[in-house]
C-alpha cells in the first residue's frame, strides 16, 4: 500500500508561484517537484476560505453537501472523513497542522487521526512533547484543553472575534498563540516522525496531512526572503511601515478596502506575500529532498496544493472572505504518483475536492457510488468544475461595526458561485449570473462577456443550476436562514 502525504499550502494564490508564470522565483522547490511529476494547470478550489475548503478536501463533497461553511459548523457524524476511511483500511493517520481553524476549532475535521499535532495554539502539541521534563509536560497536558476551549470561543463568538481583530490585540495573539504555527518545526517533526515510523520496521502505511500557514497574514517574512524576491524594498521604509500597520489591523484582512489600495500599497503587500511564499518553499524543499534521498518517493503519493488563494485588492476585495474570483479559487496543484505520468502537465479543469477520491484510490480503496472522479482517471476537458463562497458570518459581524453600508452595497451576504467549463467561467450571485469571463485570455477577469455571449452564459448557468439543485438539502436551508436573520438584524428585510 502506498504511503500518502497531503501538503496544503494555506492561502496560496496560484499566480504568485513561478511554476505558474510569476516573474519572480518565489517557489523553486515546488517548481522542481511539479516539473518532475504531474502539474495541474487548472485546479479550482471548491470554496474560498479554510473551513469549507478543508471540509471538501476531507470528504470529497461540495460545501453545499458537507455544510461545514461557518465558524460554528460541524461535520455530521454520518459523513466519513478521509482520515477515518484510511485508518479503517489499515493506515496510521497523523496531522501536522498550523491552522487553528482546522486543528483547534472543533468542526469534526480532526476525526480519524491517530495523532493530530497542532502548532497554532498557546500550547502547541508536538511529537517531541513526550521528551519534555515531567513538570512542563504535565502543565501543557493540563492547560491544552483550556486553550482549545478559548480558541473555540473566539472563533465562534462574533463579539470576541471582532474584539480580537482590533490593532491593540492583533500583535498579542498573532505572537503568543502562534497564529501561523511554526512551519520549520512542523516540517522537521514530520521528517523525524516519518523516519521513526518506518525505522521501527512497521509495514503499516502512513498518511500524513500537513497544513502550512506561511502565506497567510500577518506578513512577517525573514529579511533574507525579502532580499531575494524584492531587493528594492531595502530602500523603501514607506512599504515596511505600511505593511507593519496593515498587519496590526486584523479587520482589514478580509474587508473590502475603502478607500481602495493605491498601486504602491498593493505592491508592498504582494512583495511581502511573495517573500512569505519563498520562505515557506525552503522548508518544503527540505521535506522533498529528504523523501527523495531516502527513497520514500518510490512508494509514496505526495500531493501539494492550496486550499484557496488570497485577494490583494483585486475586484474591490481583500483576503478570502467573499467571492469566487481567480485569485481566490484558482490554486496550485502538483502530484507525485506512480499512477500519473512524470514531467507532465494536465490542462483540463479539475477540482481539488477530487483529491479525496484520488487518495482513496492511491490506498486501494473504492471511493464508492456517487463519489467525484479521482485525478487518476482520464480527464475530460468538458467536465464543468464549480466553486462556492458562503459568506463567513463572523466576518460579516465585523463589517457590521466597521463599515455596515458596504454589506448592502456589495451584497456581501449573498452566496457566490462559479462554474468553469473549458476556457470560460460564469459567476453567479445566488442564482443570478453576474459575469462571464474567458479565463484563458483574461485570467485577471477584467472583461465581462455576459452581454456579448448570452448563449454560452446560459449553458454554464444550466450546468451550475443542475449541480446546485442536486446538492441542496434541509441543512443548507438552515444556513440560508442564518443569513436571513443577519439581514433582519441589519434592517434590510422585515
Amino acid at each position: 500500500m502506498q504511503n500518502i502525504i497531503l501538503i496544503i499550502l494555506d492561502t496560496l494564490r496560484r499566480d504568485r508561484l513561478s511554476a505558474y508564470g510569476s516573474g519572480r522565483e518565489t517557489s523553486p522547490h515546488f517548481d522542481a517537484f511539479a516539473a518532475e511529476h504531474t502539474r495541474f494547470a487548472r485546479a479550482v478550489a471548491p470554496a474560498q476560505w479554510t473551513i469549507p475548503a478543508h471540509g471538501s478536501l476531507f470528504t470529497g463533497l461540495m460545501p453545499s453537501e458537507h455544510h461545514v461553511t461557518q465558524a460554528n459548523s460541524r461535520l455530521a457524524d454520518d459523513v466519513p472523513t478521509l482520515a477515518e476511511q484510511l485508518r479503517a483500511a489499515g493506515y496510521h493517520t497523523t496531522a501536522f497542522c498550523n491552522n487553528a481553524l482546522v486543528g483547534v476549532v472543533n468542526h469534526g475535521l480532526q476525526r480519524g487521526f491517530d495523532r493530530f499535532y497542532n502548532y497554532a495554539s498557546a500550547v502547541p502539541y508536538r511529537p517531541g512533547d513526550v521528551h519534555k521534563p515531567w513538570l512542563r509536560r504535565e502543565a501543557s497536558r493540563r492547560f491544552r484543553p483550556t486553550a482549545r476551549r478559548i480558541g473555540n470561543w473566539f472563533a465562534q463568538s462574533e463579539t470576541l472575534f471582532r474584539l480580537s481583530l482590533k490593532p491593540l490585540f492583533v500583535p498579542v495573539w498573532t505572537r503568543y498563540i502562534n497564529f501561523k504555527g511554526h512551519t520549520g518545526n512542523s516540517i522537521s517533526d514530520l521528517i523525524a516522525y516519518w523516519d521513526a515510523h518506518h525505522a521501527g520496521g512497521s509495514d503499516q502505511p502512513l498518511f500524513a496531512f500537513v497544513n502550512l500557514m506561511g502565506a497567510h497574514l500577518p506578513y512577517q517574512p525573514p529579511q533574507d526572503a525579502i532580499n531575494h524576491v524584492a531587493p528594492h524594498l531595502k530602500q523603501d521604509r514607506r512599504a515596511y511601515d505600511f505593511v507593519h500597520h496593515f498587519n496590526r489591523d486584523g479587520a482589514a484582512w478580509a474587508s473590502p478596502p475603502e478607500p481602495p489600495l493605491t498601486d504602491w500599497q498593493q505592491q508592498a503587500l504582494l512583495d511581502f506575500y511573495d517573500a512569505e511564499i519563498f520562505a515557506q518553499d525552503q522548508h518544503i524543499g527540505r521535506l522533498l529532498a529528504h523523501l527523495k534521498a531516502t527513497g520514500a518517493l518510490d512508494n509514496t503519493t505526495v500531493i501539494i496544493a492550496a486550499d484557496h488563494g488570497e485577494g490583494h485588492g483585486e475586484h474591490d476585495l481583500f483576503g478570502h472572505g467573499f467571492g469566487v474570483h481567480q485569485e481566490l479559487v484558482h490554486v496550485p496543484l502538483a502530484i507525485a504518483s506512480e499512477r500519473l505520468p512524470r514531467s507532465a502537465t494536465v490542462e483540463a479543469n479539475v477540482s481539488t475536492r477530487q483529491l479525496h477520491s484520488t487518495m482513496l484510490e492511491a490506498a486501494g480503496i473504492e471511493p464508492g457510488d456517487g463519489a467525484v472522479p479521482s485525478l487518476f482517471q482520464a480527464q475530460n476537458p468538458a467536465l464543468p468544475v464549480l466553486s462556492e463562497a458562503f459568506p463567513p458570518l463572523t466576518f460579516v459581524g465585523v463589517l457590521e461595526h466597521r463599515n455596515p453600508s458596504i454589506i448592502e452595497r456589495m451584497l456581501l451576504l449573498e452566496t457566490r458561485r462559479c462554474v468553469v467549463h473549458e476556457d470560460h467561467k460564469l459567476m453567479l450571485r445566488g442564482e443570478q449570473p453576474v459575469a462571464l469571463y474567458d479565463i484563458a485570455s483574461d485570467p485577471a477577469e477584467t472583461r465581462n462577456l455576459l452581454r456579448t455571449q448570452p448563449d454560452r452564459a446560459a449553458l454554464l448557468a444550466r450546468m451550475a443550476g443542475a449541480a446546485v439543485s442536486e446538492w441542496r438539502s434541509d441543512a443548507e436551508a438552515e444556513q440560508d436562514q442564518q443569513v436571513l436573520e443577519h439581514l433582519r438584524v441589519l434592517g434590510y428585510i422585515d
